[in-house]
């Protein structure tokens, strides 16, 4: 993609749990373009919640979209659901909760395209949250360099998580497929394609054979992408392919500051 360079950022957001080291680390980062995974937002309510699906409870953000356009106010926010479920406030109260992806673009990209899929199964309204077999969503959105009159799709993925591991399954092979689909159906033939997102995945999964047969090349590999938050042993799980690695200028995973259980990774194209 000739022209201004452009920078894109990825990173799972952990519900906010790091709210003040995200918040203050967006701007600073100058991405123009910034991808959000476990993206939260109760109507009505502000502050932090309680998160509880019978095998972990957490910390989250009642609104931590509306965080994060406060921290990014020239950036256009676009936000889907993948489910909701009960959150709890400090006094005890129940709360609806929406979870799911926000990309936030720059005020001076003109975005000329949007689309969503869901990658596995379809929206929920849990009554109580479930640890497994949770929707999954995917969320694309399009933008223009000015200059070269040249576009670039941004894709990114939630993926499953599964409590036995990371390793391939058929719901995880249909949630590649469909992923795939998605691309399909978005890009045009001048288009420049980056796929990003925490996939809950391996770095030998079927998955990227199946991105690669549309031309996607992973950045990541086997790379650490998890922070001193994250005790378990297995450290893979965030990724980011491109359609064409010589438009890469420039590709970092951030160990540091910390600002989720995740590392964001950074791209410039």
């Amino acid at each position: 993609m000739a022209g201004v360079e452009v920078r894109i950022a990825s990173v799972n957001a952990w519900g906010g749990a790091l709210c003040d080291e995200l918040v203050t680390w967006l701007p600073s980062s100058r991405a123009d373009i910034v991808c959000l995974q476990e993206v939260t937002r109760t109507p009505g309510l502000a502050g932090w919640t309680r998160f509880d699906d019978g095998e972990r409870a957490l910390p989250q953000r009642a609104d931590l979209l509306d965080d994060v356009r406060v921290a990014l106010p020239r950036h256009q926010s676009f936000f889907v659901t993948s489910d909701s479920g009960p959150v709890y406030d400090d006094k005890g109260d129940r709360h609806r909760q929406d979870f799911g992806l926000a990309t936030l673009v720059g005020q001076h990209l003109p975005v000329c395209g949007v689309d969503s899929t869901f990658v596995h199964g379809q929206f929920a309204d849990h009554d109580e949250w479930t640890i497994a077999d949770r929707p999954r969503i995917a969320l694309a959105v399009r933008t223009v360099d000015r200059v070269a009159g040249k576009s670039v799709w941004v894709v990114q993925m939630h993926g499953l998580r599964d409590p036995l591991g990371k390793g391939d399954t058929p719901a995880r092979r249909r949630q590649a497929e469909r992923l795939a689909e998605l691309v399909r159906r978005v890009r045009g033939p001048r288009d420049l394609v980056v796929v990003c997102g925490d996939f809950n995945l391996l770095p030998d999964s079927e998955t990227f054979g199946v991105l690669a047969e549309l031309g996607l090349t992973d950045l990541v590999g086997t790379a650490d992408t998890r922070s001193s938050q994250y005790l378990k042993p297995v450290r893979h799980a965030s990724y980011l392919l491109v359609s064409d690695v010589a438009a890469v200028k420039r590709f970092e995973i951030v160990a540091r500051p910390e600002v989720s259980d995740h590392r964001a990774l950074v791209l410039d194209i």
